[in-house]
């Protein structure tokens, strides 16, 4: 096994798998590669998150597991509380509860309630509480009214917590609150260094150790080792997607021209669709939809050579991120490029 590097970490069961089990080959590859963390998303399909979680706890050794994200709203806080206990000891203290705020349009979709900064700030804090044994009585807060919440007067359970957060007041949040905090891919440059100053401000003004904190960089790495077809969908498939579910906050917070976002939205293609783009175009049409995306709205991505991916990886660290995940590959597919990053920092 490779030595770890805990500044490097991947999406599990990215996009849209077959199988949850694809995480077993997938677990057992990142830790042969010595990487540091794995990531869940989230989604109401094959990939609910405390199953899921589990199950990495239980095939793995040494990898840290973040969940980025679920949402505290769909569980009992009783539940997630549990959830969390229950894999803290399973993995030996290497499970990191994350949330985030959700989308939107999905939720109301969904008839579920849209989550706000205070109610993530009232959840962290009831966590903490309950994973140190203390009975909550008669909790009225943001994140409902509760007479009796309670684990057991046994428990002093350090876990930390992670929050993936976009707008300011959520990275704010983060860094007073969270231990982590993950941010979105695509950002450009300056809404990285952007993003980390809010975050460590934030912490600081709280009164913590900004460095307490580790903010993680959620970077597109597509080398060219790939096919072309893979890329194509990786890349222009992946914006493609986040520009249907929430366009007008990516664009706003990257300081993008929101009139080619009307003009995405305006096309007979991507109107066409009533799924993620990412998962259900055909090659012919993503080619399209790859013409009506500015390069400079791609550019925020590890692409080219192995090595060229890893100094882009290393960049985003030299830009503030603490970490770095090596978002929308698999660790085969990051096979060459975390070679070439050891072999740049050796």
């Amino acid at each position: 096994m490779a030595e770890r590097l805990g500044e490097l970490g991947f999406y599990t069961l990215a996009g849209a798998p077959e199988s949850p089990r694809e995480l077993i080959e997938e677990v057992a590859q990142a830790e042969a590669l010595g990487l540091g963390t794995v990531f869940l998303s989230e989604r109401f399909d094959l990939k609910e998150a405390a199953t899921i979680t589990g199950a990495l706890g239980a095939v793995s050794t040494d990898l840290r597991i973040i969940t980025a994200a679920t949402n505290h709203n769909t569980r009992h806080p009783m539940v997630t509380a549990s959830h969390a206990t229950t894999m803290h000891r399973l993995t030996g203290g290497r499970y990191v509860l994350g949330i985030g705020r959700g989308i939107g349009p999905l939720f109301d979709a969904y008839g579920i309630a849209k989550i706000t900064t205070a109610q993530m700030e009232d959840f962290a804090g009831v966590m903490r509480r309950l994973w140190h044994g203390e009975m909550i009585f008669n909790h009225d807060g943001p994140i409902g009214s509760y007479p009796v919440l309670r684990l057991n007067p046994d428990f002093d359970e350090d876990i930390e917590l992670s929050l993936v957060a976009f707008g300011p007041n959520s990275l704010a949040l983060g860094g007073r609150a969270f231990d982590h905090v993950v941010l979105h891919t695509f950002f450009t440059d300056e809404t990285l260094q952007r993003c980390v100053a809010t975050v460590k401000g934030a912490a600081e003004q709280a009164g913590r150790n900004p460095d307490d904190v580790t903010v993680w960089s959620c970077y597109a790495t597509v080398g060219d080792h790939l096919s072309e077809a893979l890329r194509l969908r990786k890349t222009v498939g992946r914006l493609a997607t986040y520009l249907q579910g929430y366009g007008d906050l990516l664009v706003d917070t990257n300081g993008w021209d929101p009139v080619v976002l009307d003009r995405f939205r305006a096309d007979a293609v991507v109107g066409s669709f009533l799924s993620a783009i990412d998962g259900t175009a055909t090659d012919g049409q993503l080619e399209h939809i790859a013409t009506l995306l500015p390069e400079e709205w791609l550019a925020p991505a590890a692409t080219g050579s192995a090595t060229a991916c890893a100094a882009a990886v290393r960049g985003q660290m030299a830009l503030g991120a603490d970490a770095v995940i090596m978002h929308g590959a698999t660790p085969t597919e990051l096979t060459p490029i975390v070679e070439a990053y050891r072999a740049g920092t050796a």
